[in-house]
């Protein structure tokens, strides 16, 4: 299968998905369209923190994504007219926190030409078959691909995103397979104190989309010392109906409640709480925050944190991320920094 047709079919699954968000159907696509809102529908009933509006936004992120000058500008860095010369089969485990965070692995794998095996976490399995089974029914992809929930077996490399937790389970029983394992990452914003109400509001995408429940989110904020909250407080209030959301608003008034009984100082706004905290990951509708006083320190602090961040948002030299930009990547963003394809081209 050439590049070109791979491209197209990359192109044509992003037209799809746009179309489908503008609602231009024909009759042509109707059966397709009538598919996607199933799997949209079946990953709102089986994870209520998929809701229509993420779910949508996630379609959305991927359908410019996949455009012709960023598929070329993306290929340009690999090899890929040389795939399928020695083609393996690669498990793929997924997360399944935020809706369709394991496509790109698979997308990659497809790419590349190599056999998937993928096994779905159960919180995002529609979607991300909906999307793998209409790149595959193009004809334009050679892999074969099977999606599994149970146990893996004869596959050649892996590549496993889990927690901390998992990560150590993944790291023995794939021990003598190639291998990327993901662990927990955390996104953190630094703050200035002269940014304006459009680039505060922006971070709130960054902290809210999701629910903040992706590697990508902002969790912890860095502010100078004797920083104000007011203009931050005010500069979020668009995404206060995120409390509105049943599951958001038990977590909120669980730590709430969990942090006012250990007599812990709070900022509150009654659908976010700010606390100070050195750690990075904080729970949910919850933003950990740090005061600094020296920028210099801050970068070295930040350098040292560098394997657990995953993004670091603001206008400052040591961000890589800008304000309302996280939940946004390239297709050459890669997840820990390590290049999927570059691993799955050397195999």
């Amino acid at each position: 299968m050439s590049l070109d047709d791979k491209k197209k079919a990359l192109i044509d699954l992003s037209q799809f998905l746009q179309n489908h968000i503008n609602e231009v159907k024909n009759n042509s696509e109707i059966d397709l369209h009538h598919k996607l809102n199933e799997a949209i529908e079946l990953s709102q009933q089986h994870n209520a923190w998929f809701t229509k509006s993420f779910i949508y936004k996630s379609l959305n992120n991927w359908s410019k994504a996949l455009n012709e000058d960023g598929l070329t500008s993306w290929f340009s860095s690999y090899d890929v007219e040389s795939l399928n010369l020695n083609t393996k089969t690669i498990a793929i485990i997924c997360a399944g926190n935020i809706p369709l965070v394991g496509f790109h692995d698979c997308l990659c794998g497809l790419i590349t030409g190599h056999n998937l095996i993928i096994k779905y976490s159960s919180k995002d399995q529609f979607l991300l078959r909906f999307m793998v089974d209409f790149l595959i029914n193009t004809g334009a992809f050679s892999s074969q691909v099977k999606f599994t929930d149970g146990q893996l077996n004869n596959f050649d490399a892996v590549i496993a995103t889990g927690s901390n937790n998992t990560s150590r389970y993944f790291e023995y029983y794939f021990r003598n397979k190639a291998s990327i394992i993901r662990k927990n990452r955390n996104s953190a914003a630094v703050i200035t104190g002269e940014e304006t109400s459009t680039e505060l509001q922006q971070l709130g995408h960054d902290v809210f989309s999701y629910f903040g429940l992706g590697c990508r989110n902002v969790s912890k904020l860095y502010v100078p010392k004797n920083y104000d909250f007011k203009h931050f407080f005010e500069s979020i209030y668009p995404f206060s109906d995120v409390i509105n959301h049943h599951k958001y608003a038990n977590n909120y008034d669980y730590n709430k409640a969990v942090y006012l009984m250990s007599d812990i100082k709070l900022f509150d706004n009654n659908f976010l709480i700010l606390k100070h905290d050195t750690g990075l990951s904080s729970p949910i509708a919850c933003l950990f925050y740090e005061y600094y006083s020296d920028k210099n320190q801050l970068i070295e602090e930040l350098t040292q944190k560098e394997s657990q961040l995953q993004c670091v948002v603001g206008n400052t030299t040591s961000c890589n991320v800008k304000f309302g930009e996280t939940q946004c990547p390239e297709l050459w963003d890669y997840a820990d920094g390590i290049d999927t394809m570059n691993f799955l081209l050397n195999l």
